[in-house]
């Protein structure tokens, strides 16, 4: 049960970042026509994540603006 607690601490000083990952580089689904990870089809996606430190997404600057706590639509 320690193994389950400490993935949960882990994932809660973690949030999802849109618009930040590189192409094939995103951490889960990204939309219509991506399955999972590492689906993504462009630099910078707006609907594909990353997980980042909790606190520092939207400081991210990409070259598309910042980092988003929520899907960035095109």
């Amino acid at each position: 049960m320690t193994a389950l607690t400490t993935e949960g601490a882990h994932a809660a000083e973690k949030e999802k970042c849109y618009g930040v990952a590189l192409k094939g580089q995103n951490d889960c689904k990204a939309g219509a026509g991506t399955t999972c990870a590492g689906t993504s089809t462009s630099d910078y996606q707006g609907n594909a994540w990353k997980l980042v430190p909790k606190g520092t997404c939207t400081t991210m600057k990409t070259p598309n603006g910042m980092g988003s706590l929520t899907e960035i639509m095109s």
